[in-house]
């Protein structure tokens, strides 16, 4: 049999594979480089990572050097940059997920679900209000102001949990009733916020009379993973690491994550909800689990979480943020989320019976958004529920905010005595 092969063909795959890793390879350079300098200074690494993001992009990259940011990030490899940071940012969900411990949930979910609800509440009243103003400056008509306003609610009310965590460690936290709570807030809050974008994410997909029916098959699918996959994957997870390498179970787990992901991508919702749902049910404390982290989230955080900083780096334009009225209202939007979370979160604690200097680095670290917020910008992006120039202002404001975190902590600690009530 004779094979014939389109040489031309072959050659442009070779030499868009080639870019691809040129590419990739400047992305976790950067990302390493000024994760590690923002570690020197205090900061977590990821916020040196998303910084890096914007800085390869038409911000900083295709403004000084447009030549070699066309050349590094052609057009041709912007679709493969894409499919590299949705797969991962996917698993990334998954492994957020199992991250929850939910027994410890369950011990604090009266404070926890307090603080969270207050904290969630605040930003969202706030951020749809505010969306009413901003609809006829920086939306369009295809897109209703309920979808608007449902999305900025969402988007002023995330919390990021993984940076939380990795702030708490750093500052030595953890185990303090503040960093316990801090934790257990945050978990739920994830929970509530992340069901939240599923609605608006259903809503905004689904055509006129579709909306309930997709609202319908979401809660369906959320049923069918606590009711019916929980108590399986449960016993199946403690089963399997008695009986055999726990490495193959967490092969296995990786895969139903993907699976569950491409059910909600089909079902009108998008994939990351359920790589996450699918992470809640997972046993945190099985053997299982503990491969799933010890094979994952060390590559994926080396290797491609940069990509999907570099990728939202790419969409993000801070020239679009021109003249005094932009930037006022960039000003407005990351004052309006700050209110919003560190309002919520520190009158809920105060409520709960906690000290003023608890409650108040409570509502700091419940305003930390990081990558978080990023993934739900890039949703709404994608979805054109969000202009260019809206998802920069809020790309912004998810750094600040997260930037600001550690400064605020450090400056509650020294402003209040430690026995403060």
């Amino acid at each position: 049999m004779i094979h014939y092969f389109d040489h031309a063909a072959l050659g442009q795959a070779g030499l868009t594979v080639a870019r691809v890793l040129l590419a990739w390879f400047l992305i976790i350079v950067v990302a390493r480089a000024l994760g590690s300098a923002f570690q020197l200074i205090g900061q977590p690494r990821v916020i040196g990572e998303m910084i890096a993001g914007m800085l390869l992009g038409p911000s900083l990259l295709g403004r000084v050097a447009p030549a070699v940011s066309a050349c590094v990030f052609p057009s041709g490899v912007l679709p493969f940059l894409a499919a590299i940071a949705q797969i991962g940012v996917t698993l990334y969900m998954f492994l957020v997920g199992i991250r929850l411990d939910m027994k410890a949930l369950k011990e604090r979910l009266g404070t926890a679900l307090a603080i969270s609800l207050a904290s969630i509440v605040a930003p969202f009243a706030l951020g749809a209000t505010l969306a009413l103003w901003l609809y006829a400056q920086l939306s369009s008509r295809s897109v209703s102001i309920s979808e608007f306003a449902l999305f900025m609610g969402v988007a002023m009310s995330i919390t990021a949990f993984p940076v939380l965590a990795r702030i708490l460690s750093d500052r030595q936290m953890e185990t303090s009733r503040v960093g316990v709570t801090a934790l257990a807030c945050a978990a739920v809050g994830d929970v509530i916020a992340w069901c939240l974008l599923a609605f608006v994410v259903s809503v905004a997909r689904a055509r006129p009379g579709e909306a309930l029916f997709t609202v319908l098959l979401t809660g369906g699918f959320i049923a069918f993973i606590f009711v019916v996959a929980r108590p399986v994957i449960q016993w199946w997870a403690h089963r399997r690491a008695r009986r055999s390498r726990a490495s193959v179970g967490a092969i296995l787990m990786s895969c139903v994550a993907l699976i569950a992901a491409w059910i909600t991508e089909r079902i009108g919702i998008h994939a990351l909800f359920g790589a996450f749902l699918f992470g809640l049910v997972v046993p945190e404390d099985s053997i299982v689990a503990t491969e799933v982290r010890n094979g994952l989230e060390d590559p994926i955080a080396r290797f491609v979480l940069p990509v999907f900083f570099a990728f939202t780096g790419l969409r993000t334009q801070i020239g679009l943020v021109h003249g005094l009225r932009s930037w006022l209202i960039c000003v407005l939007i990351i004052a309006t989320a700050s209110v919003g979370k560190f309002g919520g979160g520190f009158a809920a604690a105060r409520a709960t019976g906690l000290t003023w200097r608890e409650a108040a680095s409570l509502g700091a670290l419940m305003n930390t958004r990081g990558l978080m917020e990023l993934i739900a910008l890039n949703v709404g992006l994608d979805l054109g529920l969000i202009s260019p120039a809206l998802f920069t202002m809020l790309v912004l404001m998810a750094v600040v905010t997260t930037v600001g975190t550690t400064p605020i902590l450090k400056f509650v600690s020294e402003s209040f005595p430690e026995k403060a009530g």
